[in-house]
């Protein structure tokens, strides 16, 4: 979907008519509108510059705010900002001038292309005809960036006020072919809790459980363990738990055309009882907040 510069908007909140479980699921990579000036400054066809998104992640998780829970959704594409990584991972290849001396142009992730601007999509294919001003590129993370944080550090902190504790659940989706290391097995669901530190282990086994007893394969942290938003809203001991979550696209989406495949419902609604469960996981503990925090 393409969208004039001033007609663009962000990202919204899905909220439920009253929150009743201590739970916010973000959707930061499923976004599908474009502004206009992006697409121009863009080598790829409107096809191949939506290779890196989690498609359709959103629609998978829309039963959110029905089960009592808030569902923020990025509108923006990953192509044009990733809000999973820090605020400044910038890449000074890809601009004009000079960046500020704050920003972070040493990362693993810059040198791979994706950073806070990324600079290629999936299959290493780049993304613009030429280079940004650095105007363009901190104006992306003063309007956009830095709102969506501000909006997700909000949800989380009304969640902790109001349940005593606050469960961010953070989801994505990865492609079909990925493997675990040294074996041909391809995981339909990894859940990631940057390896015990953002959440709690109880949180993580009965995530892995919950898909196992529906027939999925899942498995803890390999190859991802979460980016930037786990960790950085993960704080177990003070009753803030975060875990990422990647869903294979292989189950539901044709990763040649990207359109719906006919499990797609299916899926939705493995993962609408998913959230369920995990809802109600929490909820028998009568002192939620300590009790994970402790584990």
């Amino acid at each position: 979907m393409d969208q004039s510069a001033a007609d663009f908007q962000g990202f919204e909140v899905r909220e439920p008519a009253a929150q009743t479980i201590p739970f916010v699921f973000n959707s930061p990579h499923s976004g599908n509108h474009f502004p206009v000036d992006f697409l121009a400054s863009s080598c790829l066809d409107s096809l191949s510059i939506r290779r890196s998104a989690d498609h359709y992640v959103d629609e998978l998780f829309a039963d959110a705010p029905e089960l009592g829970a808030p569902l923020l959704v990025a509108h923006f594409p990953r192509a044009y900002l990733d809000v999973n990584r820090e605020p400044y991972e910038l890449d000074p290849r890809m601009f004009d001038g000079p960046l500020p001396p704050y920003v972070n142009i040493g990362s693993m992730r810059v040198a791979g292309g994706l950073g806070t601007i990324p600079r290629i999509v999936a299959e290493n294919m780049d993304i613009y005809r030429k280079r940004l001003s650095v105007d363009e590129g901190l104006s992306r993370i003063e309007t956009i960036y830095k709102p969506y944080h501000a909006c997700l550090r909000k949800l989380i902190a009304r969640t902790h006020a109001r349940f005593g504790m606050g469960i961010l659940i953070d989801c994505h989706s990865m492609p079909g072919n990925i493997r675990l290391s040294g074996s041909d097995v391809r995981p339909d669901f990894i859940i990631g809790d940057r390896y015990g530190t953002s959440a709690s282990a109880e949180l993580s086994r009965a995530a892995l459980q919950f898909f196992d007893d529906m027939g999925f394969s899942a498995v803890r942290n390999k190859p991802y363990a979460g980016g930037f938003i786990t960790e950085h809203y993960g704080r177990p001991v003070r009753g803030l738990h975060a875990l990422q979550i990647e869903i294979n696209r292989s189950l539901y989406v044709d990763e040649i055309t990207l359109e719906k495949k006919a499990e797609f419902p299916l899926v939705a609604a493995a993962l609408s009882t998913f959230m369920r469960q995990m809802a109600e996981f929490v909820g028998e503990f009568s002192d939620g907040a300590d009790a994970l925090a402790a584990e």
